[in-house]
């Protein structure tokens, strides 16, 4: 029989071939978009997350040797010591003699006694000074006082006369003079400061205020039955301060003249800084409110004023990282400000009030160390000049007065800490990543050549145990340009075919950034809490500070925000990236502000989220204290301070919740977690509530923390945490 045979065909056989690709891909694609089945464990299985879970929070703590070098340097500046802890917290110690270059183990006895601790890259600084009311004057010629409120100037028993007139006209007799009258035991004068030159005293008419009280009570103290009230002065925003209004006295002419300058209404006497004639001095007026900044200059002789420098925004003047720094003996004033965007050095003249930028760029100067007259050097540390790597990682340079021959003094890519000899010739560079171990160098200062490296972290242990380092992770933010920095930390052992679910530890206080960059064992709670099958994250949102000042002004009356938006793409770019990580189980924890912030997750964004432990919050901006709050809230109290207010915003409530406070918290008034639970079970919600009795300021302590990884075992796991009360 013959059978016909179709001739070949290469166009038919090409589609058939297109068809079976197709096939096999849209299988693929088909598999690859199913998400994987959830890590669901049993109650066998979390007993043994438990049980591992202790183990491994001991390994972690004692398996990370040699990540830390505190040198003990020689007077001379010719070598140092320094001890590492090992094994079995076995020491050893290491002296490092620069000159020969030699790096070897010494005996305890045979280490130097003559030896200084180094110093770490860290300028001390204050806007405002601690005055004593009774002042010797710079001649010891004089003291000032003050009696039944207001100022006297007497002369020295037995000094020698001829400094100036005090009594009668003649400089001979020693009665006070009395330059007040108006002061009294309620309106005092105070606040005394003499000139360099002894001719004049600086003074306050004081208005004082008495900050109200905040009250707790301890309910468990020994030796008594009935529970103890306690009380603290405790100013929140919106309450008055006290005011100084400034007077300068001329000693010699006996000559009162009140200064032609506003009172000073917010925070304390300023800090006065004498021009090179002694005759002018110039001090710092910060406006409540944080929106105004100026450098106000002193005429001792007449009163009279005129502004050097004026900075307004309508946002915020971060006040407690605005550097100033007034170059002894020149007319030379150095300052940080953000007017051009990101944190940068400046320099005036207090004379014409000229300002020149000295660093500049998309970069922030996160610290300066010191500033060197003679060589004209300004020693700071920075962060995101360095393309290519996290903007967050510190690094530290020097820079001329004019802004020329920037030498930079740490080149690789990480995160580093300097610490300086006491004669700083040389410095060491701490240098490491969250996943990438310390590396210590010994540098020579004078052009930044590594001599040597000193010590190397050991890893080898802890990563023995099964235990993970962090790992970095970045997304874009709410704007889809600004990468938006993290951390993940997972469980020993997982298995990457099932999806684990999510928690967030959150901390959106605006003062800083918090997301780890340094290597360390003690990633603490978030890797005991990973081991019992979570992937854990910490993130810095918009909002948060060392970025750009856009940045950090989405906090600006808006700490509801929290960096939310931000916080919610980067966990979700998580994982898009990595399949196990569970978008449909995130939950969050926090103190203080990260109080705030976990139960405001469940209040403002409870689609997402949906369990949250709340320690010691500070749930309403009004509650808490002043200081912190009128900085990022602004001043004076409006109603967006009632509308973001956890208090108000409790009958929002979706998902689990679990709150704590101690009861003697004089951090921020208990009463703030007693109101917010006060207004959930008016609006008919449930939740858990934790009290902790005799507790400051705290996450919940080991008791907390317990209660906190049990609560996500049962509302993110689904399973009973193991039975404690056997």
């Amino acid at each position: 029989m013959n059978h016909y045979r179709r001739p070949w065909s290469f166009r038919g056989s090409l589609a058939l071939l297109f068809l079976f690709v197709s096939l096999i891909l849209t299988k693929g694609l088909n598999a690859q978009q199913a998400p994987l089945p959830p890590y669901q464990p049993t109650k066998a299985e979390i007993m043994e997350r438990y049980s591992k879970a202790r183990v491994l929070d001991s390994i972690a703590t004692r398996s990370i040797f040699k990540a830390t070098v505190h040198a003990h340097w020689r007077q001379d500046g010719t070598a140092f010591w320094y001890k590492n802890i090992l094994k079995d917290s076995v020491s050893e110690y290491i002296y490092v003699d620069i000159v020969r270059g030699t790096r070897e183990k010494r005996s305890i006895d045979s280490l130097p006694k003559d030896t200084l601790r180094s110093r770490g890259f860290s300028h001390p600084w204050s806007r405002w000074a601690d005055f004593s009311t009774d002042s010797l004057s710079p001649d010891k010629q004089f003291v000032a006082y003050i009696k039944d409120g207001n100022v006297f100037v007497r002369r020295v028993a037995g000094a020698p006369a001829g400094g100036g007139t005090v009594s009668g006209g003649t400089a001979n007799e020693a009665g006070p003079v009395q330059f007040t009258r108006d002061g009294d035991t309620s309106r005092p004068y105070g606040a005394l400061a003499w000139s360099p030159d002894s001719k004049y005293v600086v003074g306050y008419h004081i208005n004082p205020v008495e900050d109200s009280a905040v009250y707790y009570v301890l309910s468990s103290v020994g030796g008594t039955t009935r529970g103890q009230l306690r009380r603290h002065p405790y100013k929140q925003p919106g309450d008055p301060f006290t005011t100084y209004e400034m007077f300068l006295f001329n000693i010699a002419q006996q000559k009162t003249t009140k200064v032609n300058t506003p009172l000073t209404d917010f925070f304390g006497s300023p800090e006065l800084h004498w021009g090179k004639n002694a005759r002018t001095f110039t001090y710092e007026k910060v406006d409540r409110g944080h929106q105004r900044f100026r450098i106000i200059e002193v005429d001792a002789e007449t009163g009279a004023t005129r502004t050097i420098l004026d900075e307004q925004t309508n946002t915020f003047i971060y006040e407690s990282r605005l550097f100033t720094w007034y170059l002894p003996g020149t007319n030379d004033i150095f300052l940080t400000s953000e007017k051009d965007g990101w944190r940068h050095i400046y320099r005036v003249d207090a004379i014409s009030g000229k300002e020149e930028a000295i660093t500049r760029g998309e970069w922030i100067v996160r610290d300066i160390d010191s500033i060197d007259g003679k060589k004209k050097e300004i020693w700071f540390s920075a962060s995101g000049m360095n393309p290519g790597e996290d903007p967050y990682y510190v690094h530290y340079y020097r820079i001329g007065f004019d802004g020329q021959h920037l030498v930079k003094l740490t080149e690789q890519k990480a995160n580093h800490i300097v610490s300086f000899s006491p004669d700083k010739k040389y410095y060491l560079d701490a240098y490491s990543e969250v996943n990438v171990p310390t590396i210590t160098e010994l540098h020579r200062t004078a052009d930044g050549k590594k001599i040597m490296e000193v010590e190397r972290a050991d890893a080898s242990a802890y990563l023995g145990s099964g235990l993970r380092l962090p790992e970095p992770f970045h997304a874009k933010g709410r704007d889809g340009i600004t990468d938006i920095w993290g951390i993940v930390v997972r469980p020993a052992n997982f298995d990457s075919t099932k999806r684990y679910p999510v928690i967030e530890n959150i901390y959106a206080g605006p003062q800083a950034s918090f997301v780890p960059k340094d290597f360390t064992s003690r990633y603490g709670e978030m890797q005991s809490i990973a081991q019992l099958g979570f992937i854990v994250v910490q993130i810095d949102g918009m909002g948060t500070a060392n970025r750009s000042k856009a940045f950090h002004d989405v906090c600006w009356k808006n700490l509801a925000d929290a960096g939310f938006p931000d916080r919610i793409l980067w966990i979700k770019a998580l994982a898009a990236k990595y399949p196990y990580v569970d978008t449909s189980r995130v939950g969050l924890y926090g103190t203080s502000a990260g109080g705030q912030n976990s139960l405001g997750g469940l209040l403002f964004h409870g689609e997402f989220y949906k369990a949250a432990v709340s320690s010691c919050g500070c749930h309403d901006n009004r509650i808490d204290k002043q200081w912190w709050n009128e900085q990022w809230m602004g001043y004076p109290v409006g109603k967006h301070y009632d509308e973001q207010s956890n208090v108000t915003n409790a009958w929002k409530l979706r998902g689990d919740l679990l709150l704590m406070v101690g009861e003697g918290d004089n951090n921020v008034p208990p009463e703030s977690t007693y109101r917010v639970a006060d207004a959930l079970i008016k609006a008919g919600k449930v939740f858990e509530f934790l009290p902790l009795p005799g507790s400051d300021h705290t996450d919940g302590g080991p008791y907390g923390r317990i209660k906190r990884r049990d609560f996500f075992v049962r509302h993110l796991l689904g399973v009973d945490p193991p039975q404690r009360n056997l």
